[in-house]
């Protein structure tokens, strides 16, 4: 009896991860855009799901593989997260934080019911990319498309870290966010800073997208908001503006999803993900990686 219930508890550790991966993704976004200009993009788990049908289009229309499919939904996202900065958050700049705050659902509307328009209400169904296999290791089932997202999404992390860390444009981010004016002064050019990581965090939105698509194999035009929302809880977890945050806030969110859900109370598991957001908010405002920074008024 003892090793089947360790062997569901692996189990439900796999499908977290699996989906925790999904909501780390979305969450660097947010924390990425928030970091750099201290917006919180609601508009960001709908650039997801413009994700998500790119993939689908990508596979389903233009008969590509699970990669290509990958990089023409992040490229398109990319370019997607530019026009929205563009168009709709660089003129409020200088404007109020709340401003700010009701352009982005107005942008979340748009791209919900534009979705709609476009590619009608219906549920559609992704085509299945991965074969079936299953891998069985100690009575705990991995399937193919679980390790293909998992390693996906590693990689993904593992290079935006080494983009921030490591390259002119990472330094010229970190400095932005560190101190606008101060950047502009050294010569950065901070809209083009800002372009970039609306870029970087929607085509990291586009490949959860694809992932979400391929884990849950259906799709539609309001598949953004739970997610968006989650992701938002896991960047608040995290610390946000802090990317390992992100990432880490991500990944315990989808476990404690998923063990919530192996335990036979699947209904509760949405639930359980905006409690964590209050007793964050309660307990440590700032934050697992986050610093208490007082705000000077």
């Amino acid at each position: 009896m003892g090793s089947s219930i360790t062997t569901q508890i692996f189990q439900q550790l796999v499908n977290g991860l699996s989906l925790g991966s999904i909501y780390a993704l979305i969450a660097l976004g947010y924390t990425m855009v928030y970091g750099i200009i201290k917006l919180i993009n609601f508009a960001h788990g709908d650039v997801m799901m413009v994700g998500a049908y790119s993939g689908w289009f990508a596979i389903t229309t233009l008969h590509m593989s699970f990669l290509p499919a990958l990089l023409f939904s992040m490229v398109s996202c990319a370019l997607l997260g530019v026009l929205i900065e563009r168009i709709a958050y660089k003129p409020l700049r200088n404007a109020s934080r709340i401003a700010a705050l009701i352009t982005a659902i107005g942008v979340s509307l748009f791209l919900e019911y534009g979705g709609m328009l476009v590619a009608t209400a219906q549920v559609r169904t992704y085509p299945p990319v991965f074969p079936e296999t299953m891998y069985i290791v100690g009575g705990v089932y991995f399937k193919y498309g679980d390790i293909v997202m998992l390693v996906t999404s590693v990689v993904l992390m593992a290079l935006l870290h080494f983009t921030v860390q490591y390259t002119k444009v990472g330094k010229a981010m970190r400095a932005v966010s560190f101190d606008k004016e101060a950047a502009l002064l050294m010569g950065i050019n901070t809209n083009n800073i800002i372009s970039f990581t609306f870029a970087i965090g929607s085509a990291l939105a586009a490949a959860a997208g694809v992932l979400m698509g391929v884990y849950f194999n259906t799709i539609d035009p309001l598949m953004g908001i739970i997610p968006g929302l989650k992701a938002f809880v896991a960047a608040v977890l995290g610390g946000i503006g802090i990317i390992p945050g992100a990432m880490v806030g991500g990944l315990m969110l989808g476990l404690v999803e998923s063990i919530v859900s192996g335990f036979g109370a699947s209904t509760w598991r949405d639930a359980v993900a905006f409690l964590i957001l209050i007793l964050v908010l309660i307990i440590k405002p700032s934050g697992l990686f986050g610093k208490n920074i007082r705000e000077k008024v």
